[in-house]
């Protein structure tokens, strides 16, 4: 059997980096694979067997830069450079039992569904009022007041992350930005990943309007039976083990913004579930207009396109795959 230390002494760094097919090469100064950056403040040292991002202060060898890729436990990166050096994969200990901290999630307001609010959301966001009827019913949508202004949240029934929005569309004072993460909440953890369990095809998209647009196509294309939406509320997170476990070997459909962070979003997360048998592709949105003559940048930009882009692109007649 090979051990963990002839693994690490086989797998370096520059392979790991080719085999998740990240940009770039690996040196002593270059950007980060895992969270998009404008300089330089990654680096590969020790002959190629040792990491560290001078912007997260994160770095490890090979095993923690596996556990950052694919977002898996320490016991199961062991496991996996194993395989990858050619190795045979031990059967591991039994785990220690420890004790845990009760998980603190974040303190929401009074939430509801409504049917004016519900409309005026539909407005604002160029969407059907059924795909919001949809999103309410699977638990994913709600209503309420933030700060004094009627807003729309995005959470599901785990209640670990929740995002809020104001619904006349302006930014939050308080924070100058659109998308308000409440306190407490556990950004990285995927909205809608339980509801998504019992449905074969996942649209994996990036944030709250995204994730109205692409239950707006599932509606669109009576694809409800058989489709869930699980939305990353930010293109730097990664998926974690107990997210990928649940989206293992599910046909997978990737929807990130038209930018360099929403590009390396999905590199990152099909690498990552590809590594849990998944099925994935992605769409790009190269190319596609608004009917203002802005670019399509995310897939709720691709509701406010007029009928003959879509006839005209067959890639995005059918979004749901």
């Amino acid at each position: 059997m090979m051990t963990i230390k002839a693994a690490k002494e086989r797998v370096s760094i520059a392979d790991l980096w080719s085999r998740y097919g990240y940009e770039g090469n690996p040196s002593r100064s270059c950007r980060s694979p895992f969270r998009d950056e404008r300089n330089p403040s990654f680096s590969v040292f020790a002959g190629g067997y040792a990491w560290k991002d001078h912007g997260t202060g994160d770095g490890g060898d090979s095993v923690t830069f596996i556990q950052f890729a694919e977002g898996v436990s320490n016991a199961d990166a062991c496991r996996k450079i194993v395989g990858y050096a050619g190795g045979d994969v031990t059967t591991p200990r039994p785990a220690r039992i420890v004790s845990r901290r009760k998980r603190v999630k974040p303190k929401l307001p009074v939430l509801h569904k409504s049917t004016e609010e519900k409309s005026r959301l539909a407005e604002l966001r160029n969407i059907s009022p059924n795909a919001i009827d949809l999103c309410i019913e699977r638990g994913l949508v709600r209503f309420g007041v933030w700060k004094g202004m009627q807003a729309w949240f995005v959470v599901d029934q785990s209640k670990r992350n929740a995002q809020v929005r104001r619904l006349d569309g302006k930014p939050w004072d308080q924070i100058n930005a659109k998308a308000w993460t409440l306190p407490k909440s556990e950004a990285s953890w995927p909205i809608g990943l339980k509801e998504s369990e019992p449905y074969p095809i996942v649209l994996l998209v990036e944030g709250g309007p995204d994730l109205l647009a692409a239950t707006h196509f599932i509606w669109c294309e009576s694809r409800d039976k058989e489709t869930a939406v699980v939305a990353m509320l930010g293109a730097s997170q990664r998926l974690k083990s107990d997210a990928l476990t649940v989206l293992a070997g599910k046909r997978i459909r990737i929807f990130s913004h038209n930018d360099r962070s929403g590009i390396a979003s999905t590199q990152r997360w099909a690498n990552q579930l590809r590594n849990v048998d998944a099925v994935v592709d992605a769409v790009s949105f190269v190319g596609l207009i608004q009917t203002d003559g802005s670019d399509v940048g995310d897939l709720n930009d691709l509701c406010n396109v007029h009928a003959d882009v879509f006839e005209k692109h067959e890639e995005i007649q059918n979004l749901v795959p």
